[in-house]
């Protein structure tokens, strides 16, 4: 299925839904490419499909440049139902991308029109709280019992609502941010943003009734974000894994038999995640047809590919080993400008995975795209080296993208500057597939 406003051909979408489920007629068109090499992008936290065309159309738009003789590609857009607040700046991207979305300088508390129609999406027949949501985040009542209010319908939007009566009995079942006390989850938010320099809606940052509560509807606005992202994150592996990986074993083993095309998986963010759990649903029989795996800022644990936790040396990370499922190397961007995994990453996992509290963040909370995959023996490479000197011919590496992946307005910072030539090549030379 051809897309128009792609500049690269042939190009195709490849659907799923929140189960892993292939839409089969987005597989057949796949299929039916006549190409020796796929490059499969899974886009992050999008709100709809014209988005994500957006940033594959940027992201591959140097590719026919970039490609050696006897290569002929196929683009393939990774579909799957995840959300983005509109109000998140992108570089580089219009207000096309998202309908209704705000410059950064209008982030602020109150839901606009674009979020709102997202989040109905993402949570369909849900009207009633995603409206009462929206009223006391343009409200701002300095009550705590709104911020109780508030902070039950996000729990019973997520679905831990029934799990958090049990947590005394199961303790850390049901993520920290959905059982801790609201206001004390939303100060840990409003700091945080404070930290991104994301312009609030008031300077007081106290507890104190009548003081300091206005300002925490920042934090409230934060919490109802990552409650989506709590859901994307599992929804992503989920696609990956039992959606994408059968898929592109299928396409590269045709069933007629002969040699199939080479797969090379690209993911930003969320994506990142999807493309890396799709090597778990790819078979471990040594005839490893995904050639590469390049990781743009992916939002995912910098341990997820080691063998023994720091923190809990009887555990592996979820994807040890899977890196000898391609062929290629895996290779991981990662920059310290990207606010997003920088600062808001590493509280929401703390929160999502820890009873003991909000406070004292250690590495165990990292994010893979902000400083890299933490695995013993990985080459760390800056992207100039990586583009001068080439890349492993296998395993996994991390490449700080900083010199490029840098711009980028309050609270995610730099994290979804990714259409760069230099990260196209980047993944030509992961896949050698490069002039």
């Amino acid at each position: 299925m051809g897309v128009a406003g792609i500049g690269v051909r042939p190009y195709v979408e490849l659907t799923f839904d929140a189960e892993g489920d292939v839409d089969p007629a987005t597989r057949d068109a796949v299929a039916a490419l006549d190409v020796t090499d796929l490059l499969v992008f899974a886009h992050g936290w999008n709100s709809d499909r014209t988005a994500a065309t957006q940033l594959y159309d940027h992201f591959f738009a140097p590719f026919p440049g970039l490609l050696g003789a006897g290569v002929r590609p196929g683009y393939v857009g990774v579909v799957w139902p995840s959300m983005r607040f509109s109000d998140e700046p992108i570089p580089d991207f219009g207000h096309q991308a998202v309908a209704g979305a705000v410059d950064a300088a209008g982030y602020g508390v109150p839901l606009d029109p674009a979020t709102r129609r997202a989040l109905g999406e993402f949570w369909p027949g849900r009207e009633a709280e995603l409206d009462r949501l929206a009223q006391l985040l343009d409200e701002q009542p300095e009550s705590a019992v709104a911020f109780i209010e508030f902070g039950a319908l996000v729990r019973e939007l997520s679905g831990t609502d029934a799990a958090v009566s049990e947590a005394a009995a199961a303790p850390g079942s049901t993520p920290l941010m959905f059982t801790a006390d609201v206001l004390e989850v939303c100060r840990a938010f409003t700091d945080a943003l404070v930290e991104t320099g994301a312009p609030l809606v008031s300077g007081a940052r106290g507890l104190s009734v009548g003081s300091g509560l206005h300002s925490l509807w920042n934090g409230a606005k934060e919490l109802l974000r990552q409650a989506t992202y709590y859901q994307m994150k599992k929804r992503a592996g989920v696609v990956g894994e039992r959606g994408l990986g059968p898929v592109l074993t299928g396409l590269a083993r045709p069933a007629g038999g002969g040699p199939g095309p080479r797969v090379h998986l690209i993911g930003h963010s969320f994506g990142a995640r999807v493309v890396s759990y799709a090597l778990r649903g790819v078979p471990a029989d040594g005839q490893r047809f995904v050639r590469s795996a390049t990781l743009l800022q992916g939002a995912f644990s910098h341990y997820a590919f080691t063998g023994r936790l720091p923190f809990d040396t009887d555990s592996a990370g979820p994807l040890h080993g899977l890196e000898d499922r391609v062929a290629g190397p895996v290779v991981a961007c990662h920059s310290d400008f990207d606010t997003a995994l920088k600062v808001l990453y590493p509280l929401a996992s703390r929160m999502a995975g820890d009873a003991t509290g909000f406070a004292g963040f250690d590495a165990r909370w990292g994010a893979v795209g902000h400083d890299g995959l933490q695995l013993p023996g990985t080459p760390r490479l800056s992207l100039d080296a990586a583009l001068r000197g080439g890349l492993p011919t296998a395993g996994c590496v991390s490449v700080d993208a900083a010199s490029v992946v840098r711009r980028g307005g309050p609270p995610s910072g730099a994290h979804s500057d990714v259409c760069h030539p230099e990260l196209a090549r980047l993944v030509t030379l992961a896949g050698r597939i490069g002039r």
